[in-house]
């Protein structure tokens, strides 16, 4: 074989090998209660028994889990408001919650009855899920609405892709109201306790990071910087040491965010952190609403330049 010859077989060889490792990136799982995917750098799983929530995510090689699912208000997930709060207790609405406005979220309601799973599979490094979502104030009152999750893992990032369409027959809450939605309502575990984010006013220059004073729900709310003053539209609980989860939703630059309980909790503890994401916007009897955003894990100076390189390709 000449020369010509055996370098054109090497790098037909270089070529199918890295075609190979790429097209097996990605390993998926499917059973009746969870989709799972993982790569070198996460593992992810979403609750089929939960309409399809982010449940879990840790690095490949580590069981511990950076979400909080104490329970159904909390995971990674879809929730949204419409029209003015009732009194709906006379029906069976939860008198903690009450009044409430139109409230459907995807994994299920405050009194533990779970949102049905419609379909879900996998293709390639991106999983799919739709639901019929509870209403969170009512007792197992499932919405007139259906939910869709296209998730999607690449490296130490997910990206998500959410979509409600609202298919509502009632002529209770009124229309045209505009609610501050989720875009999503995020809840890492109160263990990552450093909360940050850049609040300047030149965004995606590289300016200083500020480490923000963790608002604690029962001082009285979650902290609000609604004010499009999050102009890189992300933030991010850390630990000690700079490492935890940062969650980038390009579409808005107003969030919530805060702590419940104290610091130092796990998966399951009733302690949480949490961060929204939050626009205003009306949703009427059939809307169509649908937004992006991302959740990236690592160190902190890490995954700002992940978000910047996102920010840059969009």
């Amino acid at each position: 074989m000449n020369k010509k010859a055996k370098h054109s077989l090497i790098l037909f060889v270089l070529i199918s090998l890295t075609y190979s490792c790429k097209s097996q990136k990605v390993e998926s799982f499917k059973n009746d209660k969870t989709l799972e995917m993982r790569n070198n750098s996460l593992l992810i799983k979403l609750d089929l028994t939960r309409g399809g929530a982010i449940s879990f995510i840790s690095k490949t090689d580590e069981k511990r889990n950076l979400v909080n699912i104490h329970d159904e208000g909390r995971y990674i997930q879809q929730s949204y408001y419409a029209g003015k709060r009732l009194d709906r207790q006379d029906e069976g609405q939860s008198p903690r919650w009450s009044p409430w406005t139109w409230n459907p979220i995807q994994v299920g309601d405050a009194y533990f009855n779970r949102a049905q799973i419609l379909a879900s599979e996998i293709k390639g490094n991106t999983v799919y899920t739709q639901c019929i979502p509870m209403l969170w104030d009512m007792n197992n009152k499932p919405a007139e609405a259906i939910m869709e999750q296209w998730t999607t893992l690449e490296d130490n990032v997910i990206k998500v892709k959410n979509k409600l369409t609202c298919q509502r027959t009632d002529t209770l809450y009124g229309e045209g109201m505009k609610r501050s939605q989720e875009l999503p309502a995020v809840y890492p575990i109160s263990s990552l306790s450093e909360l940050y984010s850049y609040v300047g006013e030149k965004p995606f220059t590289k300016g200083p990071m500020k480490k923000l004073e963790v608002k604690f729900l029962q001082n009285g709310f979650w902290g609000r910087y609604q004010n499009g003053e999050i102009t890189e539209s992300w933030m991010a609980f850390v630990d000690q040491n700079n490492w935890g989860m940062a969650v980038y939703s390009p579409s808005t630059q107003s969030f919530l965010a805060g702590m419940s309980g104290r610091p130092g909790g796990e998966a399951e503890s009733g302690s949480t952190s949490y961060i929204a994401p939050v626009k205003k916007v009306a949703l009427y009897k059939n809307s169509v609403f649908e937004y992006e955003y991302y959740i990236i894990i690592g160190q902190l100076e890490e995954m700002r330049e992940t978000i910047y390189d996102i920010q840059s390709k969009n």
